[in-house]
């Protein structure tokens, strides 16, 4: 019999917007095939907490939404999440089986990467706080011109998207709150490590066409 390894996402967890229902959806046909199967639903990748680094450098401030405590995560580098997505192949305890997993803790808030990137960068990083209502009100005039307009209709799931990822963590859900104790851990490499490269200038910003600033 076959195997199969998908990485999925944690944040099906809370399934808002499409992209999570198609995942779902991809996800169920797999438990339903006769196919041996693991489910990694990973959390957030360092390059999705980097887009700010070069901001920073340029002594531009770090962007949060509210308080910059509405959300935390405990990140997994690409290396380490390839290590692990590896040992779905070799291990059987982790065949037919849903795996949320991230890197090493603690979980990290917005404002613990301001604080890495002081400690990095020696100096104050300043912060502007982008209020959630300036987000919904942007979302309800995409939409709006979405009626008529297919690309304001895209744009319109993309701010959808970014207020998602803005008020929701990416930890493990519970069906009340989200659980940093619950969240498995793997790995070795951590983000402030991560920035420290990219600093030097020895690791780049991988995000492509997924960059929002």
């Amino acid at each position: 019999m076959g195997q199969f390894v998908l990485l999925s996402a944690i944040c099906v967890q809370k399934p808002l917007l499409e992209f999570q229902r198609a995942k779902l959806a991809f996800e169920a046909d797999l438990m339903a095939s006769p196919l041996a199967w693991s489910i990694v639903r990973a959390t957030a990748y360092f390059k999705s907490l980097s887009g700010q680094v070069a901001r920073v450098q340029a002594g531009k401030p770090f962007l949060v939404f509210g308080d910059g405590r509405l959300t935390a995560c405990k990140p997994i580098s690409d290396a380490d999440l390839g290590r692990y997505l590896a040992l779905c192949l070799t291990d059987p305890g982790k065949a037919n089986r849903i795996l949320p997993i991230g890197g090493p803790g603690p979980a990290i808030t917005p404002l613990d990467q301001v604080a890495m990137l002081e400690r990095l960068t020696g100096r104050p990083v300043p912060v502007k706080r982008v209020p959630l209502a300036l987000m919904d009100a942007i979302i309800a005039g995409l939409a709006l011109g979405g009626v008529l307009s297919a690309k304001l209709q895209a744009k319109a799931e993309l701010a959808r998207i970014g207020r998602y990822y803005a008020t929701e963590s990416m930890l493990v859900w519970d069906g009340t709150r989200y659980d940093a104790v619950a969240t498995p851990e793997f790995g070795k490499d951590r983000l402030d490590d991560h920035y420290a490269a990219m600093l030097r200038g020895e690791a780049g910003d991988d995000r492509g066409a997924h960059a929002v600033f």
